[in-house]
This record gives structure tokens, C-alpha cells and sequence, in this order.
């Protein structure tokens, strides 16, 4: 789907954005994609963010998909505008084993108001990428304080 963004700086707007986020930083997300309407963000398994299983917990699966749907939003909103989530859903597939999971999130619908994004996250090793979640969030635009 093609996306015309709203302003023409938009990728050097998310990027600094994404700098300020220390919860990602504390998961150890980096932005690994930016475009009009679409965002890739990608995190390492790490020991200490597995439930008791062993699989990575789900609200680190959830944290980078959340984030990469409203930075999907992001890149197609005007200048001065931010954004928030105001509702998700997100389905947990199969547990997630991987080195490395990557959210890739994408606007459906990009409103004046509210847009909604999807991501789908993957567990990414040697053998390829499994879908292991995928979230369908609505995401407003609002004035920037």
C-alpha cells in the first residue's frame, strides 16, 4: 500500500523519537526500517525478558509491535502532530524461539484523526523468519504539547 507522508522529513522525525525511547533501548530495539507507512523494529531474545519457559515474554513481542504501529502512524502524521496508541489487539501465534524477533508494522488506513496500523512479528534465526504474533492497533494523531 502507498502512503504519501504528510511532511518530507518525517524518517529524521521518527529516528529522533526512537532516540528517546528508553524503554527500547532497554530491550535492546533498534529501528531497522523507516518509510511512508511502515515501520521495522527488531530486538534480541535475551534471558532476562523469557517467561518461565523459556519463550520471550509476550510483552516484549507486544512492546516492539506497539511501537512500530504508531511509528507507522507517525511517519504520515503533519508537523506538530504526535501520537498514541488508544486501543490494540494483538494474537500470540506460536511461542517465540528465535535469536531475534523483528515487528514489521504498516498503516491500513491513515485518517486525520486515527489510523490503523498492523503488525506482524517474526522470530528471525538461520533458518528464516516464523510469524510468531501479529497486532492490529488504532493509533490518534494529536497536537504535540
Amino acid at each position: 500500500m502507498a502512503h504519501r507522508p504528510a511532511r518530507n522529513d518525517f524518517e529524521a522525525v521518527v529516528r529522533e523519537s526512537f532516540s528517546r525511547q528508553t524503554f527500547m533501548a532497554a530491550l535492546g530495539a533498534t529501528l531497522e526500517e523507516v518509510g511512508p507507512g511502515r515501520i521495522a523494529i527488531a530486538a534480541p531474545f535475551r534471558a532476562e525478558h523469557a517467561q518461565q519457559n523459556g519463550f520471550l515474554h509476550a510483552g516484549v513481542l507486544t512492546s516492539i509491535a506497539d511501537s512500530a504501529c504508531g511509528y507507522a502512524a507517525l511517519t504520515l502524521a503533519p508537523a506538530g502532530y504526535d501520537v498514541l496508541a488508544v486501543e490494540f489487539k494483538i494474537n500470540l501465534l506460536r511461542p517465540a524461539v528465535a535469536p531475534r524477533f523483528v515487528a514489521r508494522a504498516e498503516v491500513l488506513r491513515a485518517g486525520r484523526t486515527l489510523t490503523v496500523a498492523r503488525a506482524d512479528v517474526f522470530g528471525a534465526g538461520d533458518s528464516g523468519e516464523d510469524l510468531v504474533a501479529s497486532m492490529m492497533s488504532t493509533v490518534i494523531s494529536r497536537p504535540m504539547r
